[in-house]
């Protein structure tokens, strides 16, 4: 059997083209399902066979790891030569610089590898739910235990786990972007299509990865996995991530150093050539060069340092769902919140009940409130468990305890939404009338009653101006109806204003101030009442830039909206889509966007951020789409992450910087001197020794502590920056190179073993000891400590490289015996460096210029393949055998093709 690409399918998965084209009992028929959904047994059945719903593995391969370690043509080039060396007769060298490359690649190895091993557990961690059908009996399972015939429940924010073919819905709008590339949500239903229809016209269908934007829907699992459109596209893509702003950088900076390596090594190898040096040696010598000037150790530098911010956030109660969700979060620069819990202290408290007239007591009107909840009355005064903050708090207070359940029956109800903003019963008391009560925001409300008088107005403006949170409630008489629609929401009568208090918390403004400090923009968006969330802005000192209201958003084109956004501090009043909306235009200010939410009503804009933040606390569906987890809901713990994710920038830049002032300074000295000098000044297996050692001590840099002012804002990459760096600090060390040059040779009349040997030591000492200086902008050790760790290893990489030429390994490494005055001559020197490069360092940034964080583009536009990317990580299975562009079917691989142009179709 085969499908619309001609691909082969499993009877038991129908292509989303023939689903919606059938009536949904025929679809159920042919899956071997029913309403009720599969058993167990069949559904474990299927899943052996057909293979789990994913697209992606996060499985560490240790082959891949070191497929990486040798993908360095440069690398493979020198093993190359050095075993035609060994062949050729020069075994002794070539053992060295084979043993050395060795060690280099294993040293390289382990650290990548145990990075990916801690980002296999960080996956593993997390888990992405879907409600379904088994045994008649609803309950939750993995995301990637999904199979065909699998009938499931969704709601509002979920992103669909699966192509699913329509059994029920309401109200459905799904957000297909992802898919599609159209903007606005498309409407479904679950009655059949016209055969031919495209696949952003099927109404009948909801397609794995795309999100429900409002409203609920019942579906069967038609397809998963590969076979699934998102699927298809996201296998098409390969397992590999799109890459990173921070990853953007290095590539261009690995570039850089490639673009200077070839231009220095092939000036040296010709020459060699033209001074009529051996070939051999002097393709292994540039080829050492070329090692030296690149940093082989930076990818195992970077990969450390998200590993190790995982655990330091992890401590923070920071838990990252991806490690380079790290980056995306110490990027950040505007954050969008609520302020339920995290400005306010979450406890909602009910504080008294406002009649409209005389006739209403302030018992009648709360058990109006009580009445117009969604949950049976029994339970609800039993427990709290299921009812929003506000139903809860009323259900807790002191006067609920008179509310006799049995005396109501409650006929209908119309559940809240965000669109009406209100909650709706048709309810009859024992031995009376039939009535309709509406409990919802006040605008909405009073919006359905009649005229409400001056004084209504003004106690309820009253409350507003107090900070309190209200709820109006309404009623009116409905004896000839037996159910309610939301056209029935009308000619009510106000009953009064039910009003509650959620107090600013303590430590908000301190959490404000620090966020603040870390340049990041803080704006609220709420369903409050705009002067409920202005009056707790004002209390914590928060100095607010305007408001928006809903009905201001909606009113707005996006050029305006994406103006006045920028402007503006609290969004009141927004619904869920204009939430998603603001954050949209946001995004496209040329800021990365955060959104902090705990609600379902949050998924869509935790969906639509760069980085989306939620709580432990929160509802499921929120859990689910963000993209970082706070174990409290707490600002101040927010900024902890921030930090982090800033720290190691900094870090990664201090080995970047490293490489490109004495690394590159010490190759180029040696380059120069080979051609001066008579002799090589340095071996290949030495350099490389050299450059071994050198690594070998960074690999604590992730470690290290940072210095305050380096996290107060975003740093982004400035490859100008780090030509200029390098342009000055590189030949100030070729300086003193030169120098050691001119001592070995005039003043100790050095021949070559010993002036190895001597330059081998001055250059393991100033090029590891410079970290020192460069790692921070203050003065070093006074008043920017390095960390303990860091410390340690470059001292210890300085003390074996000062050993091994005096070592019986000497005379296999090429070295002689040193003078010992020259030992004294060596600590002048490298006090004299480390002096000059701090009043170079001084020099070069004072200069407004130099300016590492530099400023991002206007616009953040990221590729299609980044959204996929993201969404299909939520797809995935530790198991291998689910490589890109292969789907796995009862243990056997079957390659598929790459069909994301034929699921894009043009509108």
């Amino acid at each position: 059997m085969s499908d619309v690409y001609g691909q082969e399918r499993d009877p038991r998965q129908i292509s989303i083209y023939t689903a919606a084209q059938l009536p949904s009992d025929q679809v159920l028929e042919q899956l071997g399902s029913g309403r009720a959904g599969l058993n167990s047994g069949e559904a474990a059945n299927r899943l052996a066979e057909l293979g789990p719903n994913a697209v992606r593995t996060h499985q560490a391969s240790g082959w891949s790891v070191f497929g990486r370690q040798l993908g360095s043509p440069i690398l493979i080039l020198l093993l190359i030569t050095a075993g035609l060396s060994l062949f050729l007769g020069d075994a002794t060298n070539s053992i060295v610089i084979g043993v050395i490359l060795l060690v280099s690649v294993g040293l390289g190895f382990a650290n990548e590898f145990r990075a990916e091993r801690a980002a296999e557990a960080l996956h593993s961690r997390v888990t992405h739910r879907a409600v379904v059908l088994r045994d008649g009996t609803t309950r939750e399972v993995d995301v990637t235990a999904l199979v065909p015939g699998d009938v499931v429940h969704l709601g509002l924010g979920a992103i669909i786990p699966a192509d699913i073919r329509l059994l029920t819905s309401k109200d459905l709008l799904c957000d297909e972007s992802i898919l599609t590339g159209e903007s606005l949500p498309a409407s479904k239903d679950p009655a059949q299509v016209p055969a031919g229809t495209v696949l952003a016209e099927l109404a009948s269908c909801a397609f794995m990865g795309t999100v429900i934007q409002s409203g609920s829907c019942t579906g069967v699992v038609v397809a998963t996995g590969g076979h699934a459109e998102f699927g298809r596209i996201a296998l098409g893509l390969g397992e590999r991530q799109p890459q990173t702003e921070f990853q953007l950088g290095l590539k261009k900076f690995s570039f850089l150093l490639l673009q200077v390596a070839v231009v220095l090594t092939s000036l040296i190898f010709i020459a060699n050539l033209l001074l009529q040096r051996p070939l051999i040696e002097s393709l292994l010598f540039s080829l050492a060069i070329a090692v030296g000037i690149t940093p082989q150790l930076l990818p195992a530098i970077v990969s450390t340092s998200l590993s190790t911010g995982t655990r330091q956030l992890a401590r923070r109660k920071v838990l990252v769902k991806r490690l380079v969700c790290i980056e995306d979060l110490g990027d950040m620069d505007i954050l969008v919140t609520d302020k339920t819990g995290t400005l306010t202290e979450g406890r909602i408290s009910f504080t008294g009940a406002l009649p409209a007239f005389p006739e209403m007591s302030e018992g009648e009107l709360l058990t109006l409130g009580l009445l117009a909840t969604e949950t049976d009355y029994s339970e609800a005064k039993g427990s709290s468990v299921g009812q929003n903050p506000l139903d809860a708090a009323l259900w807790e207070s002191r006067d609920a305890a008179a509310f006799e359940p049995a005396r109501y029956e409650r006929l209908d109800v119309i559940g809240f939404d965000h669109l009406r903003r209100r909650t709706s019963v048709l309810v009859r008391e024992a031995g009376g009338r039939v009535r309709m009560v509406t409990k919802g925001s006040p605008e909405d409300v009073l919006a359905l009653c009649g005229g409400t008088s001056p004084r209504v107005r003004a106690l309820l403006d009253e409350q507003f101006d107090a900070g309190s949170r209200v709820v109006a409630v309404a009623t009116r008489a409905a004896d000839a109806l037996t159910d309610i629609s939301p056209a029935d929401e009308k000619d009510l009568t106000l009953a009064g204003f039910l009003v509650f208090l959620d107090r600013p918390k303590a430590n908000a403004r301190a959490s404000l101030d620090q966020l603040e400090s870390l340049g990041i923009t803080v704006k609220i968006a709420t369903g409050d009442n705009a002067k409920v969330a202005e009056k707790v802005c004002d209390e914590l000192g928060v100095l607010s830039g305007g408001t928006l209201t809903g009905a201001e958003v909606e009113a707005m084109s996006d050029e305006e909206l994406a103006a006045a956004a920028r402007q503006a501090t609290i969004f009141a009043r927004v619904s869920p889509e204009q939430k998603a909306r603001i954050i949209g235009l946001l995004r496209l200010s040329g800021g990365s966007v955060g959104f902090m939410g705990d609600g379902v009503n949050d998924a869509l804009a935790l969906h639509k951020a760069d980085i989306g933040i939620s709580v432990d606390s929160a509802t499921d569906v929120a859990k689910d789409a963000a993209d970082v987890v706070l174990m409290d809901k707490d600002l101040g713990v927010l900024a902890e992450g921030v930090m982090e994710g800033r720290r190691i920038f900094a870090n990664t830049i201090k080995y970047v910087l490293m490489g490109t002032s004495s690394n590159f300074g010490n190759m180029f000295s040696a380059a120069t001197a080979s051609v001066v000098l008579s002799f090589l000044p340095m071996l290949p297996g030495q350099i490389l020794l050299n450059n071994l050692l050198y690594d070998t001590g960074q690999l604590a840099i992730p470690g290290d502590r940072v210095d305050r002012e380096q996290l107060l804002a975003p740093s982004h990459w400035n490859i100008s920056f780090i030509r200029r760096f390098m342009f000055l600090f590189g030949p100030i060390s070729s300086i003193f190179d030169f120098a050691t040059f001119a001592l070995m040779l005039f003043a100790f009349n050095a021949v070559p073993g010993e002036f190895r040997a001597g330059w081998f030591i001055e250059s393991i000492a100033t090029q590891t000891l410079i970290i020192f200086a460069i790692r921070t902008r203050r003065v070093p050790f006074l008043r920017s400590r390095p960390s303990i760790g860091l410390l340690g290893a470059s001292l210890g990489v300085v003390c074996l490289g000062v050993f091994l030429p005096l070592s019986p390994l000497a005379g296999v490494l090429g070295f002689d015996l040193l003078p010992a005055p020259f030992f004294l001559a060596l600590l002048g020197m490298t006090v004299l460096y480390l002096v000059m490069v701090e009043f170079a360092k001084k020099w070069f940034f004072s200069r407004a210029a130099q300016q590492l964080a530099a400023v991002p583009p206007a616009v953040r536009r990221r590729a299609p393949s980044h959204h996929i990317s993201r969404r299909a990580a939520r797809f995935s299975t530790p198991k291998a055998g689910i490589p890109g562009g292969q789907l796995v079917r009862g243990g056997r691989k079957r390659k598929t093709k790459n069909t994301h142009a034929r699921t894009t179709p043009a509108r």
